[in-house]
């Protein structure tokens, strides 16, 4: 059922209960409205019949007086249908905020490799454009299709009152064309879905070439950057073009199709006639009933490539719900001791994907309160290593202790709580200094950071920034140099106090003038607690209690730097690199 739209209803309603909620009572509310509109022809035929043409002649008190109280329906009908329209838009825009936020928090707990893999345009859509959709589609096509629903079951039924003969005639008629529609709905649902990829394509190329632009102006790229930008989004253009043609064809169709009802039902009204109990009123009333019939088609028609639109995002966005979290809570979680942490890998090897695998049996302790570092050479295997210590991934096999507890028996949020990660890269937010360190523990206090940055021997460059703890960083801390940005992530490290630091090459891309304030606020941050540092200067590994040295996979030395020099091996040949200046691990 997950192709069809009734499928996709069902379970959207499944995984946002609040997009159902007093659905029944809108469109009861929807039905009331029209139920009263259909009182106009009615109220037509009874004028005609029984006040203009009446056997005593035309009766002006009669005809104003049903005139106003089929007036006065009117205006009851479009008050109710209003306060129809208002809860549906409420229900929609509540439930479809619930699912947006539903996608980002399901996005929020894929695994990195996930994330890392996937184009962010393509994320971005699901969790806004492919909603907007459908938000678009709830509040106003849907809106459309709940009253024309309505006016069709009643229009229908109050023409089989009159004539159950003309209105047999407009249902099969309808059947027909319903069907027709059914078959080219198919083949519109086709076009959109191919509209939805083809933006979240799109999406994706504008923001790499936005984020690149430093670089193409660099190289002098800009026209191949440009084509590139140019060919998706004429790619997306084309497609959209495609769709919208075929859904216009499929409305002007409609129009032919109330022409032949209209035709149909004057024709059957004159053959039965008088005879037949066809009065004039009567018949000008079906005429007018029909097209209560025509119309709601035609706003369906209309409607029609809206829905599918709103479909195909919905599709997408409930294939994302559907995929597996990777990284879970475990259903019987074990808290983790107080007091420092120390670590294992126990026979823990990993691939990406279907490649090769990265990391192979791996077997290692780490004691608590130890300074370790990784070392090796680029793709051996140490960010890896470092990704599944914090457990942002999880082992193919073996296991991983910390604090001698199983991660994978770890709530999620003690382990955030207890290890802390610098990545290669400090990403901030586009928010001030102070908002960005707060990311390491929300309820920490100005006065508490100000402090932490003293602390780490780094008071000095915070107090030379214009605006101290409240400057702005700008988009993804570009305001910031690459040393400043690492300057900051380790203040953020350092605020949430973590009893287990997790170092990912953090000294990798800093200038010469901040390495020394670095390098201090690293030794401040890793004294007295449990460290592991994938070095990238072997500077860094010299000072550390204990080196694991990773090649192609394995691990295949340990030791402090006096006791891996003495020996032949890989970690003396890349010193012997790095000190040459010949090489970089």
């Amino acid at each position: 059922m997950r192709g069809s739209t009734s499928g996709l209803l069902a379970q959207a309603l499944k995984v946002a209960p609040a997009l159902g909620v007093g659905l029944k009572g809108t469109l009861f509310l929807a039905m009331v409205g029209q139920g009263v509109t259909i009182l106009t022809p009615v109220a037509l035929q009874l004028i005609i019949d029984d006040e203009i043409l009446a056997e005593g002649g035309p009766s002006m008190t009669g005809v104003l007086l049903k005139t106003g109280l089929a007036l006065a329906a009117l205006v009851l009908g479009l008050v109710v249908a209003r306060v129809a329209i208002l809860r549906l838009v409420r229900t929609s825009s509540t439930g479809l905020s619930d699912l947006r936020e539903m996608t980002f928090r399901h996005l929020l707990h894929r695994s990195i490799l996930h994330v890392e893999s996937a184009r962010r345009g393509v994320l971005v859509a699901r969790v806004t454009s492919d909603i907007s959709t459908i938000q678009e589609f709830m509040e106003w096509g849907g809106i459309a299709l709940v009253i024309s629903t309505s006016q069709v079951i009643l229009a229908v039924t109050v023409m089989a009152i009159y004539e159950w003969r003309l209105a047999a005639l407009a249902v099969v008629g309808m059947a027909i064309y319903l069907l027709i529609m059914r078959l080219f709905q198919r083949l519109l649902r086709k076009r959109y879905d191919l509209v939805r990829s083809e933006v979240g394509k799109s999406l994706g190329v504008l923001s790499e070439s936005i984020s690149a632009i430093p670089v193409v102006r660099a190289y002098g790229t800009e026209d191949t950057t440009r084509d590139k930008v140019a060919t998706s989004l004429n790619r997306r253009f084309a497609a959209e073009f495609r769709a919208g043609r075929f859904g216009a064809t499929l409305f002007s169709s409609a129009e032919i199709f109330a022409g032949l009802i209209t035709t149909t039902m004057i024709i059957g009204g004159v053959l039965i006639g008088a005879d037949g109990g066809m009065t004039v009123g009567r018949l000008i009333a079906l005429l007018f009933l029909a097209n209560l019939l025509i119309e709601p088609l035609q706003i369906v028609v209309q409607t029609l490539d809206q829905a599918q639109s709103a479909a195909s995002g919905l599709r997408r966005v409930l294939g994302v719900l559907d995929t597996e979290v990777e990284i879970s809570e475990p259903d019987d979680p074990q808290s983790i001791r107080p007091g420092g942490l120390s670590a294992r890998f126990d026979g823990v090897s990993f691939s990406y994907g279907d490649g090769p695998k990265v990391l192979e049996d791996v077997t290692v302790d780490i004691a608590v309160g130890s300074k370790v570092a990784v070392v090796g050479e680029t793709g051996s295997g140490k960010t890896t290593f470092a990704k599944l210590l914090v457990r942002l991934l999880d082992p193919d096999e073996g296991t991983i202790y910390i604090g001698g507890e199983r991660v994978h028996r770890m709530r999620l949020e003690d382990l955030r709580n207890r290890v802390a990660f610098v990545p290669q890269e400090g990403f901030l937010f586009d928010e001030t200094l102070v908002d960005n360190v707060r990311y390491g523990r929300p309820e920490a206090s100005d006065a508490e950071i100000w402090t932490a940055f003293h602390e780490l021997e780094i008071g000095h460059w915070l107090e030379g920034l214009p605006d101290g703890l409240q400057t702005r960083v700008g988009e993804r801390g570009h305001n910031l140099s690459a040393g400043e940005r690492q300057l900051v992530a380790l203040v953020r490290a350092w605020i949430g106090s973590p009893d287990l630091l997790v170092l990912d090459e953090a000294t990798s891309a800093v200038d010469p003038a901040l390495d020394v304030s670095l390098r201090h606020a690293m030794a401040h941050l890793t004294q007295g607690r449990t460290s592991v540092t994938v070095a990238h200067r072997l500077s860094t590994a010299e000072s550390a209690d204990e080196i694991l040295v990773f090649d192609q996979g394995r691990l295949v030395q340990r030791g402090s730097h006096r006791e891996l020099l003495a020996v032949e091996g890989v970690y003396s040949a890349l010193y012997a690199d790095w000190t040459a200046g010949t090489k970089t691990p």
